[in-house]
């Protein structure tokens, strides 16, 4: 088994308030989690107004799927309403008894 995980970082640029970074997180997590089959959630700068940190997570019995999925997600994040990609970085390692 091979566990993929993406971490983005954001700047939002339009956020005067935890509410309008809020507004902006909670669009780009619903539109992930509609479209990919992953695991997504903010998981830094929570207090920041114009800063977001996720972490995406997929699972498969084939690490080149999770990079596939994965850089489709990072795709998707480049495109961003209202958010601007500031760093990415993935890992993909292997777990369990098949290691």
């Amino acid at each position: 088994m091979f566990v993929g995980v993406l971490t983005l970082t954001f700047h939002i640029p339009h956020a005067q308030s935890l509410k309008d970074k809020r507004s902006t997180v909670r669009r780009f997590r619903d539109r992930v989690r509609a479209r990919f089959d992953v695991s997504i959630a903010e998981v830094g700068e929570l207090d920041v107004l114009q800063r977001a940190v996720f972490g995406v997570c997929v699972v498969s019995s084939e690490a080149k799927v999770c990079d596939g999925v994965l850089a489709q997600v990072a795709r998707a994040a480049e495109v961003a309403e209202d958010a601007v990609l500031t760093d990415r970085s993935t890992e993909v390692v292997a777990w369990g008894e098949g290691r």
